[in-house]
């Protein structure tokens, strides 16, 4: 019984020193956080043994998230593939419909986005690109005739304009000589043509009166701009005269007007047919929506295909750029002892326990054979 109960003893010591220098030995990898100090004399194996190695810690664990971990050959395989591919395809398709069903003007989006009006720039740029060619153009056709260089399909569109220029002249002279102004005209230059035929002119007013010849001769004028035969002869005299400004040189044709007269007229008209105020007012997917069919069907899927493309041939440019090994080791290395140690043990506490465990094992097997060393050694 004696013989049982020394074994006995001797294995709970032995388990008990086993288990109790496994966790001491497990602190020790932590505690204490700093070194300790007897004077100027430093206590052995303080502090712990990671926090006194933890920049190579730091270090080590930044080399194996770039060499092990996050490898450019392990994200191309995880994300560069074709059902990535086809998924970030997928959700792009399906945010771009926020875009083309958008009821918010274009305006309030780009506020959204910090961003200032762009009219004041894409009109000035618009201004600078029409000054320049048209100085280019001028340049290029100057030595040319009008008929040389406009498409034939145009000439053929002025040729037939020419009759609906008579008819509009015809009609205006028409509208103004019906009018009152139109009326007092004919009066003043009837009487300045009395004026220079000295006395016969002054009978011929006295007989008639000034207003009733200017009644007489309106109607007339108004006939005569109606009737066809002058609308003939004017057609005629401005065909003629397109003819022969078919044949000028570009130079002749634009000494007409001035140059910046032109390019201001240009300006303003192109200005006024693309009207970016009143765009920038729309909603955002009334604005777009003539774009829709051709970003979701192919721009994005050729967008995300070009990027996939790209970072496969940038992937370990990017990753190197980037120094992921110095992140890691500077985060590492800003972190508390303390909490280096909550995340190591987090991941391996189970594992720790059972090397406390097994040291106690250990210890107890350890009695155990030092209480029968003892018990033949008597």
């Amino acid at each position: 019984m004696d013989t049982l109960l020394m074994l006995i003893i001797m294995i709970i010591i032995g388990a008990g020193i086993g288990g109790f220098t496994n966790s001491i030995a497990i602190k020790m990898l932590f505690r204490p956080y700093k070194a300790i100090y007897l004077g100027k004399w430093r206590v052995p194996f303080t502090p712990g043994l990671i926090p006194r190695r933890r920049d190579e810690l730091a270090k080590q664990l930044g080399m194996m998230v770039v060499n092990h971990l996050l490898t450019a050959q392990s994200l191309k395989e995880r994300f560069l593939n074709e059902k990535y591919e086809k998924a970030l395809t997928s959700w792009l398709q399906q945010e771009s419909d926020r875009v083309f069903t958008s009821e918010k003007p274009v305006q309030v989006w780009l506020n959204r986005f910090e961003i200032e009006s762009p009219v004041p720039y894409v009109e000035k740029s618009m201004d600078n690109w029409i000054e320049s060619q048209y100085e280019t153009v001028k340049e290029r056709y100057k030595t040319q005739t009008i008929r040389e260089t406009l498409p034939e399909r145009w000439i053929v569109r002025l040729d037939g304009k020419v009759e609906v220029v008579t008819d509009y002249i015809l009609s205006k002279g028409v509208d103004y000589f019906s009018s009152y102004e139109g009326k007092e005209r004919i009066r003043v230059m009837i009487e300045d043509f009395f004026k220079t035929r000295g006395t016969l002119g002054s009978m011929i007013q006295m007989v008639m009166g000034n207003t009733s010849l200017t009644d007489k001769v309106q109607p007339e004028i108004i006939k005569f701009l109606k009737h066809k035969g002058t609308h003939d002869i004017l057609e005629q005299v401005l065909r003629k005269e397109w003819e022969n400004v078919k044949d000028w040189q570009w130079d002749r044709a634009f000494s007409v007007v001035t140059d910046q007269d032109l390019i201001v007229r240009l300006q303003g008209f192109m200005k006024e047919r693309i009207d970016l105020k009143n765009w920038l007012t729309r909603p955002l997917g009334h604005a777009v929506s003539p774009l829709r069919e051709a970003a979701v069907d192919r721009l994005i899927p050729k967008l995300v295909e070009v990027a996939k493309e790209m970072l496969a041939d940038k992937l370990e440019q990017l990753l190197s750029k980037m120094q992921l090994q110095e992140i890691v080791r500077e985060q590492v290395d800003s972190f508390e002892v303390s909490r280096l140690e909550d995340l190591i043990l987090g991941i391996s506490r189970r594992e720790f326990k059972m090397i406390t465990y097994l040291g106690a094992v250990l210890g107890g097997i350890i009695g155990l054979f030092q209480g029968l060393i003892v018990l033949l050694l008597r």
